[in-house]
């Protein structure tokens, strides 16, 4: 049978479970991605499941998030990431090496490898022709100790790609083509593959931006073939001898299908505060700008910074305009230096930080209020770039340049200058030097975990009961985010391994009472959302800590697909509305009675509960090795469990 290229990837990988879509399968893991906003949790699981050594071809741990030093705490994080990254046998990418998502493609990415990171923007590297896959931390640690991953068949969608790229549109542009389509939702529960003579024009960092937005669609993976372009990446990378040509077979089916004429597309922009309220650049024209910023893992290649250095070549930026570089790895640094872009983009007025996330994390470079801010990063959710009232467009580094030099969003065609025709190296910078690899076996066993006062144990979460009473202790609407259940930036993610001290921020952006709230308040809570609950970063710390704060149950019109994962992990109940109708019915302070709750999971897919006198019916979709995880508390405890009973 011809088979696609997700289905060659999933096929070969397969150790339980069949392609149906919705069916759980498990699928065997090849290499992990870790990076210091979510590691360190992962380190902490791996030291509670008791583990010696990682059982993965490759894992890497990068710290690429957290690297302010206003005081000890991240570099406390980041001396426990290398000590955990030595005692179980990951490589380590220091703070100033990049953003971990290009830096992998560049290092250790392959051609049908399995690739999972606890980033839910991991599935850039379907760029390359891998099955990439964003997950929470915990399917990362128990992929390291040899179990497969465990996720719902998915649907394949074919995007036929057809025709050739105009003058200043590139590849930020097809994806955002995609969001404006479909939305944050559209990808939910698929894999995207793209395929058609348009790919010819798309190089390997090109398929990158577009595979990595595919988190913004919300689906499980984006997968490219690896061909002509993949090979030419590899061998100008020094590492040819990784090739595997992957493409679709002949007549290969797909169950859904889109198509898009690259000639056709125009300058896209995605307007505040969602990365699906996509338009044309020229509808927004004339609006005034205060802020533009390059960098992170949307736009990560030589070519994003190359073009816009071009464009500012022998100009300056306008005066109002806080132009911001980050350099997406110390290799892409050494590049732009080389070819003289650098140079350009200083003599231009932009300002150039160090190389890692910075402002896509709101780590730093963070907006006036109200004020538009143009980058090239894939998410805007409200307050995430470290302002609460903040106005973030997502765009090119076309779109971006032209704002930057005319200090108001424009359309790059309406510049009056020549499209940069950017000639890239035939060989990039490759510096394995900057990687630190893992030790062998015995030296590593002699390594100390370095924990700094900032650094606490995982709680131990309790079964779920058999009766049990919970107030609704918020209620929210649709498409709320990780970013707004756990926040980022500054000042929240310097306590990512202090579960007690971030629990404090849970929802702050919402509700700023609702953590003391719940810390108050005995016997557990839960929670009510809309369509699409917990979209957005992988970060488990949006489940763990409203948890450690009493969470045991969340009721939603629909959950996207990392978080829902995240849920089961931690022993958090998640389900949804039978009848959407009731989401009007409840309110926050209304009681949920559920009697006989453990029974009622165990037998089937409903869930009922009572409101005073009224009865409600909800479903769960989760798998009965899910069912049988929420039970017992969590992944961690139900393990724990099992080693117990085999000790008997």
């Amino acid at each position: 049978m011809a088979e696609n290229v997700a289905q060659k990837l999933i096929g070969s990988h397969l150790e339980s479970g069949t392609l149906e879509p919705g069916n759980e399968i498990g699928v065997r893991i090849d290499q992990t991605l870790t990076q210091d906003a979510t590691g360190t949790l992962v380190m902490l699981e791996l030291e509670a499941l008791g583990i010696d050594r990682i059982r993965t071809e490759t894992s890497v741990q990068y710290v690429d998030h957290n690297l302010l030093q206003t005081d000890e705490k991240n570099p406390e994080d980041h001396m426990f990431l290398r000590s955990a990254a030595q005692r179980f046998g990951l490589w380590f990418s220091p703070a100033g090496n990049g953003v971990s998502h290009p830096v992998h493609q560049s290092r250790f990415g392959k051609p049908g490898a399995t690739l999972i990171g606890s980033d839910s923007h991991t599935c850039a590297a379907g760029a390359l022709g891998m099955l990439a896959i964003g997950v929470g931390g915990l399917e990362i640690a128990m992929s390291m100790v040899g179990e497969p991953l465990y996720i719902s068949a998915p649907q394949i969608m074919g995007v036929e790609l057809t025709g050739t790229l105009p003058p200043w549109v590139s590849a930020k542009d097809v994806i955002l083509e995609m969001l404006r389509r479909h939305g944050v939702k559209g990808g939910v529960g698929k894999i995207i593959e793209y395929y058609g003579e348009g790919l010819k024009d798309l190089t390997a960092m090109d398929r990158h931006v577009i595979a990595n937005m595919g988190a913004e669609l919300g689906a499980t993976a984006t997968v490219f073939p690896a061909d002509d372009a993949v090979r030419d990446f590899l061998e100008a990378s020094d590492r040819g001898e990784d090739f595997t040509r992957i493409e679709a077979d002949e007549g290969a089916q797909y169950d859904l299908h889109d198509a898009i004429d690259l000639s056709q597309l125009e300058p896209l922009i995605a307007a505040p505060s969602s990365p699906g309220n996509v338009r044309p650049v020229r509808e927004a024209a004339g609006e005034d700008v205060f802020q533009v910023v390059i960098g992170s893992s949307a736009n990560p290649g030589l070519r994003d910074f190359a073009v816009v250095a071009e464009a500012l070549e022998g100009r300056r930026i306008h005066e109002q305009i806080s132009l911001d570089v980050n350099p997406t790895s110390r290799e892409i640094l050494a590049d732009l230096i080389a070819g003289g872009w650098l140079t350009s983009l200083v003599g231009s007025g932009a300002r150039i930080h160090q190389s890692g996330c910075m402002g896509c994390i709101g780590m730093g470079q963070a907006p006036a209020v109200g004020r538009n801010s143009l980058r090239t990063m894939p998410r805007n959710f409200p307050g995430r770039s470290g302002t609460d009232e903040d106005a973030v467009w997502l765009c090119s580094p076309e779109t971006a340049v032209a704002a930057a030099l005319t200090g108001k969003i424009t359309d790059p065609r309406e510049l009056g200058i020549e499209y940069p025709q950017v000639k890239l190296p035939e060989k990039f910078s490759a510096n394995r030097s900057m990687l630190v690899p893992p030790l062998p076996l015995e030296e590593a066993r002699q390594v100390e975990l370095v924990k700094g006062s900032n650094i606490s144990s995982l709680p131990d979460f309790d079964p779920l009961p058999e009766d049990i009473d919970l107030e609704i202790m918020l209620k929210v609407g649709d498409n709320v985010s990780t970013d707004e259940i756990m926040p980022a930036g500054s000042r929240v993610l310097p306590y990512r391994s202090n579960i007690p001290k971030i629990s404090e921020f849970v929802y702050i952006q919402v509700d700023p009472s609702y953590a003391e709230r719940a810390a108050g308040h005995a016997g557990g809570h839960a929670i009510i959302g809309g369509e699409n609950y917990g979209q957005g970063s992988s970060r488990e710390h949006a489940v763990i800590a409203p948890r450690y704060l009493g969470l045991r149950i969340v009721v939603a019109k629909s959950l996207a697909r990392i978080h829902w994962q995240n849920l089961a992990n931690f022993g958090v109940l998640a389900l949804e509305f039978s009848d959407e109708n009731d989401y009007e019915s409840l309110s926050q302070g209304d009681v949920l009675e559920f009697r006989g709750l453990r029974d009622q999971l165990t037998d089937g897919r409903t869930v009922s509960a009572e409101v005073g006198r009224r009865q409600f019916e909800f479903r769960h979709t989760l798998s009965p090795r899910q069912v049988e995880m929420v039970l017992a508390g969590g992944r961690i405890a139900q393990r724990a469990q099992q080693e117990a009973a085999r000790k008997i």
